[in-house]
């Protein structure tokens, strides 16, 4: 005796059509298609929807407009008409007085030095302890994790100044770090979160790759360097944006450990330099510094909304 299973029947495309439509209605709010349909609700809608995003558009790129014009206005229009659309006379040499007299080239020159080293130290810290931990998993990983994992819980502010004290005198060599890139690029190292959205991507990787390539015979630096490095590719550029910027963006520490001007990386020599240059020439400071992330945002913005996604993701 046979039994027959009714099985499901696939849902025609346009059954899925509809099933998606309702979806997409259940998930836009408080409104009916019969409301949005009144021609006043049509109305407020794109009338507030100008609104949001005429208030967007003023917030992002208001403040950058404003900066590009003030970079080449003179110090009078700058104070006297500080919204005018338009200076009295257009001055790109405040943007060559500012890259050589006030010397804001030196200053970016530290600050790419800063940052690319940042970068480099958090990277190598990050893939090899998310490696140890998520891949070759040794009896104390679990510890290990764990005590990274509460590292994250510990406001910055409070380990200021034993990090402060170790970079002032560091253990085992007895010297001083202080007026040296060193103590911007070690500590960048200790970032317990990149270590654990590393690890959390080294997690899903499949474990087949690595198993493959161990019956060949590649040893533990060979499986990290030809399988999981070339696998990893999203998740070590979503580190190094976030750390380039972080590095670009870093005002307190950078204060205390380089007191010499002439290695102060931008974030720091801009409020020291708004007390010697005029206004116009500051402002100028101000536009070149601005562009830079904003260039960079602009040709890595996928990569950048990625790693966002992908770090919220993790905090959730």
């Amino acid at each position: 005796m046979t039994t027959n299973i009714a099985r499901p029947r696939a849902a025609s495309p346009a059954a899925r059509r509809g099933g998606k439509k309702r979806e997409e209605q259940n998930e836009r709010g408080l409104l009916s298609d019969s409301d949005r349909g009144r021609p006043t609700v049509r109305v407020v809608l794109i009338c507030m929807q100008i609104i949001v995003l005429g208030g967007l558009v003023l917030g992002g790129i208001g403040p950058i407009v404003w900066a590009a014009k003030s970079a080449v206005s003179t110090s009078n229009d700058i104070l006297s008409a500080p919204l005018s659309w338009w200076p009295s006379g257009i001055h790109f040499g405040n943007l060559a007085e500012a890259w050589t007299r006030v010397r804001i080239g030196k200053a970016l020159g530290n600050t790419v030095a800063v940052a690319v080293g940042s970068t480099l130290t958090s990277l190598f810290v990050s893939i090899t302890a998310a490696y140890v931990l998520s891949i070759l998993q040794p009896r104390w990983g679990k510890i290990l994790s764990g005590m990274v994992l509460a590292t994250l819980f510990l406001p910055g502010v409070i380990t200021l100044v034993p990090l402060y004290q170790t970079v002032l005198k560091l253990p085992l060599l007895n010297i001083s770090l202080l007026n040296s890139f060193w103590a911007l690029w070690l500590p960048a190292g200790a970032n317990a979160f990149n270590v654990l959205i590393t690890k959390r991507f080294f997690d899903g990787i499949p474990k087949s790759f690595i198993e493959a390539a161990r019956i060949d015979g590649a040893g533990p630096i060979r499986v990290l360097w030809s399988v999981m490095l070339p696998l990893s590719r999203p998740i070590i550029g979503v580190m190094a944006l976030l750390s380039l910027i972080g590095a670009f963006k870093d005002y307190l520490w950078p204060l205390l450990v380089i007191p010499n001007p002439d290695k102060q990386p931008i974030s720091v020599a801009l409020p020291r330099l708004s007390q010697s240059a005029e206004l116009s020439i500051n402002l100028a400071a101000v536009f070149l510094t601005i562009a830079i992330p904003v260039v960079l945002f602009l040709i890595f913005q996928r990569q950048f909304l990625r790693g966002v996604a992908m770090t919220g993701g993790v905090k959730g």
